[in-house]
């Protein structure tokens, strides 16, 4: 099992808790991703956790493979 099964299982888990108790699945996720960022920056400075988040906005595309991955 990869990192990204697993954190794909827990962010579906906690977003189903979160809908089964009245709440709502898009504001668990971004309560997810803050954690996430307050993880990151116990270990990363803010400019390079800023460049990790602008480069993922930028480079989002759920269908397509970044320009420099290979097969």
């Amino acid at each position: 099992m990869s990192a990204a099964t697993i954190a794909k299982q827990h962010l579906d888990q906690a977003i189903k808790e979160a809908e089964l108790a009245g709440f709502d699945g898009d504001a668990t996720a971004r309560y997810m991703l803050g954690w996430v960022i307050s993880k990151y920056l116990e270990y990363r400075t803010t400019d390079d956790v800023r460049s990790e988040l602008l480069f993922l906005a930028d480079n989002f595309e759920p269908d397509t493979d970044f320009v420099f991955m290979r097969p």
